[in-house]
């Protein structure tokens, strides 16, 4: 039958031809048309360094992305060290500096190590992967970030997902599960910027010997004594079987993050997570810029006093004009928009008025529901925030008021 499909002119052994093969990507079109119609479609907007735009919508929560000492500490360490770390950290990844930010970075939250990564989402990975895996149980509030999650699968584990900040459910989770457990949670959530129960987490973990893993990208800076933290300010930094993770990229302006822990902990995670085995280091410069932040922030320990003031003035003045506003726990301020679409163009609306403002819609929100996002900063003036009030409340679309 191969012989007789060929014609004439075919040499022997030719290939016969082929029918046109499907296009494998032919469903991105649909995709994409189904986003479009739901409002989901997202775009890549690139900033110019210098923005004439106010800034509510990034994470630089203490203003130190752009500060002299900063930026200098950044290209200081790379003309010492080089533009990149070269390896992973177990390779050549590794510099005195790394080790000189993991050690006053535990000793500022108050844990007795650290470990730096490349970022807050392989620190999450990182931790979940290497602290639970088949056999275990990790219990998981509803409203985790997406890194948590994605550990989370990978861990392998059996995962229990309960609703959103309710030890009692975390209880009734690991009751009754006699291999190891962890319980996960943020502690201040990226969406709503409310806090969670972290003194009661501690309390059930201890009763059901689970350990406690915080999520505290949006406290360190922020939260407690001089930014110390949301983990701090509960009591229970340094504790047995809390881990903390964190990220460099918010309140200290860099990129990055890192797990602290007990030094067992660490010394686990260097021989076992793949995201520390496998990834190449973090670069000297954001390590270095890391570093100057969270010296600065000792010095200055009164910025993340001003954070919190900024956020609690924003949720009062878009309150008190009729927004759906969250009440916020640390720097993030959620103001509730009718639906997808209308959140778009009201972040639309303030960019071109001069305010750019995040905007988050499903699968960002966990509950659905669309949102403007605004970041408190410890740099802004009063005369800012009154204009960016003015901006959100001007620009506000039908339905928005509740």
């Amino acid at each position: 039958m191969q012989e007789e499909s060929r014609t004439p002119s075919d040499p022997p052994g030719a290939p016969r031809p082929r029918a046109a093969r499907r296009d494998p990507f032919a469903w991105l079109d649909e995709a994409r048309l189904s986003r479009e119609r739901a409002g989901l479609v997202r775009t890549l907007r690139h900033r110019p360094a210098d923005s004439e735009l106010l800034d509510l919508a990034g994470n630089d929560y203490l203003g130190l992305t752009r500060h002299p000492e900063v930026t200098d500490a950044a290209a200081g360490a790379a003309r010492l060290w080089g533009a990149g770390s070269t390896g992973s950290r177990l390779v050549t990844g590794s510099t005195a500096l790394h080790a000189e930010l993991e050690a006053e970075l535990a000793r500022f939250c108050g844990f007795e190590a650290a470990l730096v990564v490349s970022s807050g989402y392989a620190a999450n990975l990182a931790a979940l992967t290497a602290l639970t895996g088949r056999g275990g149980l990790v219990v998981s509030d509803a409203g985790n970030h997406a890194s948590l999650i994605d550990g989370c699968r990978l861990s392998r584990a059996e995962t229990v997902v309960v609703p959103h900040a309710a030890p009692d459910a975390v209880a009734k989770a690991l009751d009754g599960h006699a291999g190891d457990a962890l319980a996960v949670t943020d502690s201040v959530f990226s969406v709503d910027g409310d806090a969670a129960p972290l003194p009661a987490l501690h309390e059930v973990c201890g009763e059901h010997g689970a350990a406690l893993l915080v999520d505290d990208a949006h406290g360190l800076g922020v939260v407690g004594e001089g930014g110390r933290g949301a983990v701090h300010a509960a009591g229970i930094a340094g504790t047995k079987g809390v881990v903390a993770t964190v990220t460099l990229s918010k309140a200290l302006g860099s990129q990055g993050g890192a797990i602290l822990g007990p030094a067992r902990v660490i010394g686990h995670l260097v021989d076992t997570a793949r995201t520390v085995i496998f990834d190449t280091g973090l670069a000297p410069a954001a390590t270095g810029a890391a570093l100057a932040a969270l010296r600065l922030l000792r010095r200055e320990p009164e910025r993340a006093a001003r954070v919190r003031r900024a956020a609690a003035r924003l949720h009062g003045e878009l309150s008190a004009a009729g927004l759906r506003t969250a009440h916020p726990d640390a720097a993030v301020v959620s103001v509730r928009a009718p639906s997808p679409g209308a959140a778009v163009r009201w972040a639309a609306d303030c960019r071109a008025a001069g305010l750019q403002v995040g905007c988050f819609r499903p699968p960002s929100v966990p509950d659905g529901i669309s949102r403007l996002r605004l970041t408190a900063r410890a740099d802004l003036t009063d005369a800012q925030l009154t204009a960016a009030v003015a901006t959100i409340v001007r620009t506000a679309p039908e339905g928005a008021a509740g």
